[in-house]
């Protein structure tokens, strides 16, 4: 089997993710380090669940904290503000359209999860986001 054949692994999705990460515009990087990063093959049953999903297909990404716009110093949270991507889904959806790299498909993914920690607008995300072009 060659390596071309290999699907992308927990560690490549989540490297690909950190590089995102670190491409964002400088008055949204450091925000967005302060956010840990999760992969995992597929969301957790109870994540599922608690969304209403039957399909682990159907969630690529999930931003699980408090968004800034909505934090306060009364607000004692009881784990960091985390981004989930799920790489199956991701990978699933990477194969169905066939004409994104897998780098831009993440990248999306996870400035949009970024989008609900921030509280982005749609406009917000369209000027980091190009994703469309």
């Amino acid at each position: 089997m060659t390596a071309s054949l290999i699907p992308p692994s927990l560690e490549d999705v989540e490297a690909l993710a950190l590089a995102a990460r670190e491409a964002l515009p400088a008055p949204y990087r450091a925000a967005a380090r302060a956010v840990a990063l999760r992969v995992e093959d597929f969301a957790p049953d109870g994540i599922l669940d608690a969304l209403g999903l039957e399909d682990p297909f159907e969630l690529t990404g999930l931003y699980e904290g408090i968004p800034l716009t909505e934090k306060s110093v009364m607000d004692q949270p009881d784990r960091p503000d985390t981004i989930w991507l799920f790489r199956r889904p991701i990978l699933d959806e990477w194969a169905g359209r066939g004409t994104v790299a897998l780098d831009e498909l993440v990248a999306h993914v996870l400035v949009h999860e970024l989008a609900h920690h921030f509280g982005w607008s749609d406009a917000d995300i369209a000027r980091i986001d190009r994703w469309w072009e």
